[in-house]
């Protein structure tokens, strides 16, 4: 059993998804639920990043391979991916770069797989600003950012494909940037068709789309089959709300991940005393019991650790 707020003691479920954190873990009442897309909502420095790569790091130890980090940040890696995964993991986090077009051969070449990390799909801003007028007065998606786009989906569904088919059960997703109108949002747009067309894809049909021509690739497709119902994804979306009272205030805007997300986590700053302080909670954890706990957490030489 785990302690909640108040004294209440909170249900252990064994079948979950451990973050890599022993508290936050008993927080959300013995760890995540597999197979679910959790949102962690916070401003740029708070510490999501340290959060996802803790996540994805953890994969090794609790299911046999590493969690994949889509990062969709368009201006580099301002997240520091590769220098966190260094210096708390000692993880040579790799950029993939194999792509796989129609008919070509599919399968990543030697030393590939030893790359978690991503960033072909580099764009920001709103969906309108990829759009151009229709001559029956409606909107399309430009053909030329439509060719590049569907031109990166070519390395970033055999990036999460292979990686699955090799025993990746996570993923973490980064560098989403705050919007007015989530709906708006072409970050918002790509996620929610990679999630679709490719997170949670079953496993046969997504392989049959990738290794091409199937006949000839039958035979890996099926020795490689995995239940993508299991794949368990954390979105890291940035706020321009930094303080964790204005974060549980923020209402949930039209097309905001997080009305469909089994489980919203949401990273802020206090003041204490003469100190600003980090602040965790869980708001949102479906299916599940949960603390009701603001707990303080810091962020050091090793990492994220929760008081």
């Amino acid at each position: 059993m785990t302690p909640g707020a108040g004294g209440v003691e909170l249900p252990f479920v064994t079948d979950r998804v451990s973050t890599g954190l022993a508290k936050l873990d008993a927080m959300l009442g013995g760890g995540l639920l597999p197979g679910t897309l959790t949102v962690a909502y916070g401003a740029t420095g708070i510490g999501k990043t340290h959060l996802g790569l803790t996540f994805a790091d953890h994969g090794r130890s609790a299911d046999g391979a590493r969690g994949i980090v889509l990062d969709l940040n368009g201006r580099g890696d301002s997240q520091q991916h590769d220098e966190y995964a260094a210096r708390l993991f000692g993880w040579t986090l790799k950029p993939w770069r194999h792509t796989v077009t129609p008919m070509s051969d599919p399968y990543p070449p030697p030393g590939e797989m030893e790359a978690f990390y991503s960033n072909a799909l580099p764009w920001v801003g709103r969906v309108r600003d990829f759009q151009v007028p229709t001559p029956d007065g409606g909107v399309e998606f430009d053909w030329n950012w439509k060719a590049m786009y569907n031109h990166a989906l070519y390395t970033v569904r055999p990036f999460v494909y292979f990686h699955f088919a090799a025993g990746t059960r996570r993923v973490v997703v980064d560098g989403v940037e705050p919007m007015d109108s989530p709906a708006d949002s072409i970050q918002f747009f790509m996620f929610d068709e990679l999630y679709r067309k490719a997170i949670h894809r079953d496993a046969e049909t997504l392989g049959m789309e990738i290794c091409l021509p199937v006949w000839k690739h039958r035979a890996f497709i099926d020795a490689h089959l995995y239940d993508h119902a299991r794949i368990t994804t954390l979105l890291l979306v940035t706020t321009e709300e930094t303080r964790l009272e204005d974060l549980l205030a923020r209402k949930v805007a039209t097309g905001d991940l997080g009305a469909t997300a089994n489980t919203i986590l949401v990273l802020g700053s206090e003041r204490v005393g003469n100190r600003l302080a980090r602040m965790l909670c869980v708001v949102k954890h479906r299916g599940s019991a949960m603390s009701d706990e603001i707990v303080e957490y810091r962020i050091g030489p090793n990492g994220i650790t929760l008081d």
